[in-house]
């Protein structure tokens, strides 16, 4: 994340509005899965605020990895950890001792909203210096390209964590800590290798990054609609 803010309130509305938009479009999107049996609309904001929120940890985290851990390769793994585990305690914490979570696609509705919502103002952060530069060309691209890549890479990465929590909704609880495991190892992992193609290249891979991302997240909906079904 980009460490230059500013406090003019033109160039921050217009990088809200650039990093809050998608990301609500992409809640929209995702709610419409889950038609069967829509979440209290109260929870589902209090949920994306909460990811909002979380950046704010975050950001404090990775500059101490960065200041602490010299090793590049190990800095982009534990910043995708950091971010993935913060995102996932954002719904447990909210969750704890409450029973809301009442069916199987309830997880990854759950855990994509929390993504979007820490998606939304990380995109917004990044917007701040392209639009504070008065580089109109730039921040539109820099605003498309997280909004295909960055957005969807949360929702993503997140999503694989609920749907392996929703696939072992019903099994004990000793699977449904191999569950979670496997789940958040995969999401750390699209996560790390999503950074070091975008870092280490020179945009030339970018194309065929999104393009997986998008293979991973047709999986996604195909797996969310089977948790749809075993919810019914």
């Amino acid at each position: 994340m980009v460490n230059q803010m500013t406090t003019d309130p033109k160039i921050l509305g217009l990088a809200a509005l650039g990093g809050i938009v998608p990301a609500l479009f992409w809640l929209w999107f995702w709610l419409k899965e889950d038609n069967q049996k829509p979440e209290p609309k109260g929870l589902i904001a209090s949920i994306f605020i909460l990811g909002m929120i979380s950046v704010a940890i975050v950001i404090p985290i990775q500059k101490f990895v960065q200041t602490y851990v010299s090793s590049y390769e190990w800095q982009i793994i534990a910043w995708a950890s950091i971010e993935e585990l913060i995102k996932y305690l954002c719904v447990i914490i909210l969750l704890y001792k409450t029973n809301r979570v009442d069916e199987p696609i309830d997880w990854p509705t759950f855990l994509i909203t929390a993504a979007l919502g820490f998606a939304a103002i990380e995109n917004t952060i990044f917007l701040i210096k392209p639009i504070s530069l008065d580089d109109t060309t730039v921040g539109l691209l820099t605003g498309q390209l997280r909004f295909l890549g960055s957005t969807l890479l949360h929702t993503v990465s997140s999503g694989i964590i609920g749907i392996s929590l929703g696939l072992s909704f019903f099994m004990n609880k000793f699977i449904k800590k191999i569950y979670l495991s496997i789940g958040i190892i995969l999401a750390i992992t699209l996560h790390s290798s999503f950074n070091f193609f975008i870092m280490d290249s020179s945009g030339s891979n970018s194309f065929k990054v999104l393009g997986f991302l998008w293979v991973v997240t047709i999986i996604i909906m195909l797996l969310f609609e089977k948790l749809r079904r075993m919810s019914a």
